[in-house]
């Protein structure tokens, strides 16, 4: 009966102190983990939210580059935090939807170990080739792939953007020779000097290159064609009628953060989401919002766990 008496005690000194905590929520900086480095467009993204967040929290808000390891790095640093809300990821599709697929001994579960707080953007991706290539749509792409005796090499940057075209591969019934870059820049840039027969990107990075004519754009892999240029394809559109590709991101972050905690930090990506500043930077990375709260984007992010899974089995990808 004691030792009942004791352990009451103990909750009821210990609850109004863990309540305070969670109704003063922030009373100090909060850090925003972001998996690559200065001045990429996550980067860009999370010093945008981090300063409307700090106006909004009253607190300040600091970027905390960790990139590398495709990010494992930086949604480590996440996971080994306290889950008091003070400790944001900046996430997107690769490490949280693809590594679990692809990577063998991954340290982290993002379902077990992560709970989202908001959806940020999406941004389409894109077949592109050499500006003077002679190909000229996803037909000829696939045409070409079919006759050559040897596979066209493709580059891409990150797990994610490799699973989507091995699912383009298997619609397309053809086989591609996969060359993994650690980031994108060097895929245009190999793209442009022919040591590789085609990319696939996220339109974001591209944009100023094609616009330039240095690349080429075969196809987007979004619902609709992007406004600039209006006559590129959507791979659906080009006979595909399945196939979607995306990058997105969004804010996670520890699984224990108390549900206020999250709730507030929801609130305040949703007001941030709306602004003037936000609205703008969106459109110039031709972005499109997705404002999904906590629940939904657990939904969508299960989703793609489960599409990529399917894509992976059908590819025979195994955990490398």
């Amino acid at each position: 009966m004691k030792r009942l008496w004791f352990v009451f005690l103990g909750l009821m000194v210990i609850a109004p102190f863990a309540l305070g905590q969670a109704k003063d929520f922030p009373n100090r900086p909060i850090r925003m983990i972001v998996m690559t480095t200065p001045g990429s467009t996550a980067d860009s993204t999370a010093r945008l939210f981090c300063e409307q967040l700090a106006g909004l929290l009253g607190q300040p808000c600091i970027v905390d580059n960790r990139p590398g390891a495709d990010g494992v790095i930086g949604v480590m640093a996440v996971k080994n935090a306290p889950a008091d809300g003070y400790t944001i990821l900046l996430g997107s599709n690769s490490p949280l939807s693809a590594n679990p697929i692809v990577k063998k001994g991954l340290p982290y579960d993002p379902i077990k170990d992560l709970k989202p707080v908001h959806g940020i953007f999406q941004v389409m991706n894109v077949f592109i080739v050499p500006g003077d290539s002679k190909l000229n749509t996803l037909a000829d792409l696939v045409e070409t792939a079919k006759k050559d005796k040897q596979p066209l090499n493709v580059g891409t940057s990150f797990a994610g953007y490799r699973l989507d075209v091995e699912w383009f591969s298997g619609l397309a019934g053809v086989k591609f020779n996969y060359i993994p870059y650690k980031g994108t820049a060097q895929v245009l840039t190999d793209v442009m000097g022919h040591q590789l027969d085609f990319g696939f990107v996220d339109r974001s990075v591209a944009g100023p290159l094609l616009k330039s004519g240095k690349i080429k754009a075969l196809a987007v892999g979004g619902k609709n064609r992007f406004p600039d240029p209006p006559d590129v394809p959507t791979v659906r559109e080009s006979g595909y009628p399945d196939f979607l590709s995306y990058a997105w991101t969004g804010f996670f972050v520890g699984s224990d953060t108390p549900d206020d905690v999250l709730a507030k930090l929801a609130d305040a990506v949703q007001k941030v989401m709306v602004t003037h500043a936000t609205k703008e930077f969106v459109k110039r990375l031709g972005a499109e919002p997705m404002p999904l709260g906590p629940v939904d984007m657990r939904k969508f992010h299960l989703d793609e766990l489960g599409r990529y899974r399917r894509v992976a089995d059908a590819a025979g990808i195994k955990p490398e």
